[in-house]
C-alpha cells in the first residue's frame, strides 16, 4: 500500500486484526478503500475478464440507467443484513 509517499505492506497479522473488527468498522474500511480507488480510476488496470463483464453489463445500464443501486444503497442493504 502507499501512504503519503511511503510504501508499506499489510501483514497477515494486520489482516487478522482487521477481520476481528466489528462489522460496522470493517464496512467503513471498505468504504474508505473504495473511495480511495475511485479517486484515481486511471490507476486501476482492468484485465480482460473484468472488461468483458463491463462490456456485458453496460448495454443494460444504458437501456435502464435508473435501475442502478448507489454505493450508499448497497452498503445500507449490507448493514441491514
Amino acid at each position: 500500500m502507499h501512504d503519503g509517499g511511503r510504501l508499506w505492506t499489510v501483514s497477515d497479522t494486520d489482516v487478522a486484526e482487521i477481520v476481528k473488527l466489528p462489522v460496522e468498522e470493517r464496512m467503513r474500511l471498505v468504504e474508505l478503500i473504495g473511495e480511495s480507488l475511485a479517486a484515481n480510476p486511471a490507476a486501476l488496470a482492468l484485465d480482460d475478464a473484468h472488461r468483458a463483464v463491463i462490456d456485458e453489463r453496460l448495454p443494460e445500464h444504458e437501456r435502464n440507467p435508473d435501475d442502478d443501486v448507489t454505493r450508499d444503497e448497497l452498503f445500507a442493504e449490507a448493514r441491514r443484513g
